[in-house]
């Protein structure tokens, strides 16, 4: 019987990361909370495992699903029965994007996600940062509603834009409770 609680108490985990992962709130915030109110009996190694896969399984449907959008590889079949394979490169600049945006919250958290997470990785702080950063979100969104973007398309920004943007990750790695997705649209929006 304690081992189908299990079971059912890491279903619901996944449940929870599958929602959340779709949405701008912070799926390692909710996770915190879940485990706070629905422990499950495993050790603490396990249970950090077990969040880096439970997230990296949401990761990878979000990867299939997207796939033909984020994978600059296109077979064309020529008339003849040949086929080629082309390169996107409008695809490959975003990924020079994503990675460039990457940088800050990757430079910071290798060097000091130790300290985050004993200081941050709490049911208090998750909460503090879901409410604050819930307002924040609908206050950047309220004040943006009516203006016009400066960047309409992907090929508009700039890489300076992106690392700009890439430092308001910076606020989803030290708080856990901010979402990555949530804090890079407020920068986006803020910068226009």
């Amino acid at each position: 019987m304690v081992q189908y609680m299990e079971w059912l108490k890491a279903f619901l985990f996944g449940i929870v990361e599958g929602i959340t992962e779709w949405l701008p709130i912070s799926s390692t915030g909710h996770m915190i909370l879940l485990n706070e109110f629905v422990k499950l009996d495993v050790s603490d190694a396990f249970y950090k495992m077990f969040e880096v896969v439970i997230q990296l399984g949401a990761i990878l449907a979000v990867v299939v699903l997207f796939w033909n959008q984020i994978w600059p590889l296109k077979r064309n079949h020529g008339r003849h029965g040949g086929a080629s394979v082309t390169i996107d490169r409008d695809i490959i600049r975003l990924w020079c994007k994503i990675v460039v945006a990457c940088i800050p919250a990757a430079v910071v958290g290798l060097k000091w996600n130790d300290l985050f997470e004993e200081l941050f990785y709490n049911y208090q702080s998750v909460a503090v940062a879901l409410i604050v950063f819930g307002v924040a979100f609908i206050a950047v969104e309220t004040a943006h509603k009516d203006k016009p973007a400066k960047i309409n398309s992907l090929n508009e920004l700039t890489y300076p834009t992106v690392l700009m943007i890439g430092m308001f990750q910076l606020i989803a790695a030290i708080f856990p409770g901010t979402s990555r997705s949530g804090s890079t649209i407020v920068g986006a929006l803020l910068l226009g």
